[in-house]
């Protein structure tokens, strides 16, 4: 799998290292909706939203937007500009 870097353009996955899945953080204090967002996680095969730092390069951190199974990338942007 190759992911395309916004600042050093298409790269090998060994340079990048997996942040997580890119889920929106509950508002306000904790409670119900805090606790399931840290320990609940759903695993669904298909299209989903990650988290990628381009670790043994520019050290950008990026939203990637490809598909679990087929392993199709969809979308790469900044963390920032397409941030859950």
């Amino acid at each position: 799998m190759r992911l395309t870097c916004p600042h050093c353009g298409e790269r090998d996955l060994r340079e990048f290292v997996y942040g997580g899945a890119a889920l929106a953080r509950p508002s306000g204090d904790w409670g119900p909706d805090w606790d399931a967002y840290v320990h609940l996680r759903e695993n669904p095969a298909g299209r989903s939203r990650e988290y990628w730092q381009h670790g043994s390069g520019c050290a950008a951190w990026l939203l990637v937007e490809r598909d679990t199974v087929t392993h199709e990338i969809y979308a790469v942007t900044l963390a920032g500009e397409g941030a859950a």
